[in-house]
């Protein structure tokens, strides 16, 4: 895989700064990380929080993703991210929250098809010279037969690259991808696949199956062993004490920025949640974790898991994750 570019996906709550900042540190190997979306809006500002997520990625190659249904708003918010520095952003079409969708926003975008092509007219006609948009897809609303259709849209404007995730909204993200849809998948445009990816040996199968595509990205399997695209770079697995540090730069970051001890720990939960897919029979440390109530409760926790736990040889998510 010397050539495939090898992007680590955003998860809303999860990739943020600090995360980024820590894993790039602890173990490096993602080509380019995205934000969690920012929501452009009327009021033409950016949340402290979406500020946060563009003002800290200092030494690290970092796209904003948007989400909106409006061309004026996503076009203010490309200006200001390109006055900032930012030379690409990317447009998520692909997020299935039911709360997004019916505000045709995300993956509702694909089944208000006009509407769409529209935004894609507005925002290529007025976007900063020289800036870059890719974009982040679902394969359709209802069934993968909207595929076509879809790939034929976005085929008519200068798209950077085409992240293509292989579900349809309606599958949320259960059941396998349909990754077979990229046999069909002909186009100009540099794509990117995202989906099902866990194990370095599937993303150099996805490649070798799929020789057009450009690279990968991967989320969930990346949250359960964060040493996955160094793996796939030919580095090592994490190590144990790798996965220490990772733990303790990650969980002291959330308690600067949190206010008291359990949001840290609930956002430690989020991640365990995954990371746990790292260590054997962890079904009772994710128990003392979810009833951990300071500091004290949730390190001892961890210290236990660190002392006593074997390597998962493989790690995988967990079972409907």
């Amino acid at each position: 895989m010397p050539d495939a570019l090898l992007y680590a996906a955003p998860l809303e709550g999860m990739t943020t700064w600090l995360w980024r900042r820590v894993h790039q540190e602890v173990f490096g190997g993602a080509h380019r990380y995205f934000t969690p979306f920012l929501s452009p809006n009327a009021n033409h500002s950016f949340q402290t929080r979406e500020l946060d997520e563009v003002r800290h990625n200092q030494d690290m190659a970092v796209i904003p993703q948007l989400l909106t249904n409006s061309s004026e708003h996503f076009l203010w918010a490309a200006r200001e991210l390109w006055n900032m520095g930012y030379e690409e952003v990317n447009f998520n079409l692909g997020c299935p929250s039911g709360t997004v969708c019916g505000k045709g926003k995300g993956a509702g975008l694909l089944l208000r098809r006009e509407q769409l092509q529209q935004l894609l007219d507005e925002v290529f006609a007025a976007l900063p010279r020289g800036m870059r948009v890719s974009v982040k897809t679902r394969i359709g609303w209802e069934t993968d037969d909207e595929w076509p259709d879809l790939l034929t849209l976005y085929n008519r404007y200068p798209i950077s690259e085409l992240i293509v995730h292989p579900r349809v909204r309606k599958d949320f993200y259960r059941g396998r991808a349909r990754q077979g849809i990229l046999e069909g998948t002909e186009t100009a445009i540099s794509v990117i696949y995202n989906g099902d990816l866990f194990t370095p040996q599937s993303v150099e199968s996805c490649l070798r199956d799929y020789p057009q595509l450009r690279g990968v990205m991967v989320g969930r399997g990346l949250m359960a062993n964060p040493a996955l695209l160094r793996q796939c770079q030919g580095g090592p697995a994490a190590s144990r004490e790798e996965l220490r540090r990772y733990h303790d730069a990650l969980y002291e970051a959330y308690c600067r920025r949190c206010s008291g001890d359990l949001p840290a720990i609930y956002k430690m939960r989020e991640l365990w949640n995954y990371l746990s897919g790292s260590f054997q029979d962890t079904a009772g440390f994710l128990k003392k974790v979810r009833k951990a109530r300071n500091r004290s409760e949730y390190l001892g926790a961890v210290e236990e898991l660190f002392a006593c736990h074997q390597l998962n040889a493989q790690p995988l998510p967990p079972a409907g994750k």
